[in-house]
């Protein structure tokens, strides 16, 4: 009889492309999944790897192989779910990821919920940026992930996977107490000509929708620091460098010498909680998305 673990081993190669990134995606070591798929090969009695280059690819066995594997862990899974949901209990293993200001502003008051009131769950977490959760979410590395959007920047979602809106969070444009700014009830995006942005790195959501934002109001924004922490670009904001625009979740109370200006109109994300459809009757689910409302409404909003 095949090992599961090496079947699983197997389809991770086949399905992040090296040996390495499905070590990374399995939590184990190179050195572990080449073990496992030399013992695949020993019980298969077939070729599974073929050098290519300085790399190492699967013949097309070890392709039909993995493909194979695919089916196998899905009914696996199948079976575990409907286990689980007979169980009526929350149980087994729960990886929730969510980006760095939902890490900070909403799950300090999620996770005691989920401890104290479900003990045989095992609740791990993975902060992850939207973009790269949603596709971790598809393939089933985490299992519910915190994702946002703007709403000039749609976060599309694959047709496998469901979300729930949790709510939304406000923004602000954020300038040393000493800028031009710092005194007005309210800014435009015709404002913010010629200022030099503090904002998150190319390709991030939040980097996304200043660009749209401003180019919607003929204006393209100069980007001078490319910074992915709040906390970092509030240090540097309190030094009167650049300005930035901040959501309020996690963000915490401001630093002397910066002020909160709000932007009309006026910006904000939508937060929202993401799942596999197909695991939507497992009771961890459930149990993580009531978790993640009333940890929404309960959270340290200052």
């Amino acid at each position: 009889m095949i090992d599961l673990g090496r079947l699983r081993a197997l389809h991770a190669v086949a399905v992040y492309g090296s040996v390495g990134s499905a070590a990374d995606a399995l939590g184990y070591t190179p050195s572990a999944i080449s073990q496992q798929l030399a013992k695949l090969e020993r019980e298969t009695r077939t070729a599974l790897l073929e050098k290519r280059g300085r790399g190492i690819v699967l013949t097309d066995a070890a392709q039909q192989l993995a493909a194979t594997a695919g089916q196998v862990l899905q009914l696996v899974e199948e079976a575990e779910l409907t286990l689980e949901e007979q169980r009526g209990q929350a149980i087994g293993t729960l990886v929730l990821a969510a980006f760095p200001t939902a890490a900070r502003g909403l799950l300090p008051a999620v996770l005691p919920t989920l401890i104290d009131e479900h003990p045989a769950l095992d609740v791990r977490v993975s902060e992850t940026d939207p973009y790269e959760a949603v596709a971790a979410v598809g393939r089933g590395e985490i299992h519910v992930a915190i994702v946002h959007d703007w709403h000039n920047t749609p976060l599309t979602l694959p047709e496998d996977l469901s979300r729930v809106k949790l709510g939304t969070d406000p923004a602000d444009i954020l300038v040393p107490a000493s800028h031009r700014l710092a005194g007005k009830e309210s800014v435009r995006a015709d404002d913010l000509v010629g200022e030099r942005w503090i904002c998150q790195p190319v390709g991030s959501i939040c980097h996304d929708w200043l660009i749209r934002t401003m180019r919607k109001a003929g204006v393209e924004p100069e980007v001078v620091y490319s910074v992915a922490e709040y906390q970092t670009q509030l240090a540097m904001l309190a030094q009167g460098i650049g300005i930035g625009l901040l959501p309020r979740l996690g963000r915490g109370p401001l630093p002397p010498g910066v002020v909160a200006v709000p932007l009309q109109p006026a910006p904000s994300r939508r937060l929202y909680a993401v799942w596999r459809t197909a695991t939507t009757r497992r009771p961890a689910i459930a149990a993580t998305l009531a978790a993640l409302k009333a940890g929404w409404k309960s959270r340290d909003t200052a």
